[in-house]
């Protein structure tokens, strides 16, 4: 089988803990570089992964022709900048999300790739788990009826005031880091878009970013949703969608990968008061690399389209000018 050839554009975290070993566990592609500005960050990385080359700019690790992708978890105030470096070196991208901090940055970046012919890929790896197929295909049968009412939450405890999250310059915020993922799974698992939105946001007084954000989006056939995430609170995460029948929720939504198995849990209730519980296991990071190589080596579209990554950006701009403004948006 053709393997797609990786090189990782820093040492970060999520990169050396997820995403390099889900490239290694895949079926279809090879970590061949890594590259940091810290040589020796970069040589201890390798060491550790296994990984045979190492660069000390990632300019260099650009320039070299051996490599088919890259993956960009850099802070999301770089993303631009090296998707863009990255497409000029015929490089295909999968960058960690949110892909930019608004939507004039994500035009810029498609841009350039569809000039140098070069695939685009937000990093939003939950989606790719198949408890959430699960999830629309309870829906699709009907099991809690009609939808009226949807929530999604996502929240960690960040008492580190130097963590790079409260970086404004480097597009940090609650917002971009996790509230991304509730109303990226409010539109996905209802396959629809919101036509309006309201959010309201705390901002924390030193480094001007939003450390707790909540709001509502509202979508063509009347469906409420409300989502929430935080800096600020004890670690939590989960989705629900409620009907007239009943009503399903996800507690691991986002992150099954730390439950054994890599399971998530499903709680379907009814009207009745009939509980059932669905366990549902998948590794979705390496389903996401495993896509996203696919769609490379035989030329297709990969799950997550471009299409699909600027309505996320839209609403993550409308949640961002409505906290600001105090006003709904329409989009």
């Amino acid at each position: 089988m053709v393997h797609l050839k990786w090189g990782v554009l820093s040492t970060a975290n999520i990169g050396k803990t997820q995403v390099i070993p889900a490239i290694q566990r895949s079926k279809n592609g090879e970590v061949v570089a890594i590259a940091s500005r810290n040589k020796e960050s970069a040589k201890q990385a390798a060491e550790e992964l296994n990984i045979p080359h190492t660069f000390d700019s990632y300019q260099a690790l650009l320039q070299d022709t051996a490599i088919d992708a890259v993956y960009i978890p850099l802070p999301n105030g770089l993303h631009k900048e090296w998707v863009i470096e990255a497409a000029k070196h015929k490089k295909h991208i999968l960058c960690e999300k949110p892909i930019g901090i608004n939507q004039r940055e994500l035009d810029e970046m498609m841009a350039a790739c569809e000039v140098n012919d070069v695939q685009l890929m937000e990093a939003f790896m939950y989606q790719y788990h198949p408890q959430h197929e699960k999830v629309k295909q309870l829906i699709n049968d009907d099991v809690i009826g009609k939808i009226s009412f949807a929530r999604s939450s996502f929240a960690f405890y960040l008492d580190d005031r130097s963590n790079i999250r409260l970086n404004h310059d480097l597009g940090g915020g609650a917002m971009y880091d996790i509230g991304c993922y509730t109303i990226h799974a409010m539109r996905n698992m209802l396959d629809a878009e919101p036509v309006t939105v309201y959010a309201s946001g705390k901002y924390d007084e030193v480094s001007q970013v939003d450390t707790t954000m909540s709001g509502v989006l509202t979508f063509a056939d009347g469906i409420i949703a409300s989502f929430d995430c935080s800096f600020d609170t004890l670690p939590r995460q989960v989705y629900e969608f409620v009907g007239s029948k009943g009503k399903i929720e996800v507690t691991s939504p986002f992150r099954p990968d730390v439950n054994e198995n890599m399971a998530g849990e499903i709680i379907v209730t009814t009207d009745n008061g009939e509980v059932t519980t669905h366990s549902v296991s998948g590794d979705q990071y390496t389903l996401m690399v495993e896509d996203f190589a696919s769609a490379i080596i035989e030329n297709h579209t990969p799950l997550y389209t471009t299409e699909q990554m600027t309505h996320q950006m839209k609403t993550l701009d409308a949640v961002y000018k409505s906290s600001q403004t105090g006003e709904r948006v329409i989009l």
